[in-house]
């Protein structure tokens, strides 16, 4: 499978610079929120013959390197908000 990023391009003139991918106007949200909506791999495939199984996969594994950088800092602290 190689490198699932590779899959995906980021391009100013293509739907305002949201990640898509690549060769596609279909963005990496468009693809989690059908996920998120319920819709199946195959679903998705049937729904959107250009895409395969692999760029689904690039999606999830594009939005899940977002996501390991993403960080959180709190403008103050309360201990009675931190969850155990």
């Amino acid at each position: 499978m190689g490198n699932l990023t590779s899959y995906i391009s980021i391009n100013p003139a293509i739907r305002f610079g949201k990640p898509c991918v690549r060769g596609t106007r279909i963005a990496v949200t468009d693809i989690l929120q059908w996920l998120a909506s319920g819709m199946t791999y195959d679903e998705i495939l049937n729904d959107y013959p250009q895409l395969q199984q692999v760029h689904i996969l690039a999606a999830l594994s594009f939005a899940a390197d977002r996501e390991s950088v993403i960080k959180i800092i709190p403008t103050s602290y309360e201990p009675s908000a931190v969850i155990a």
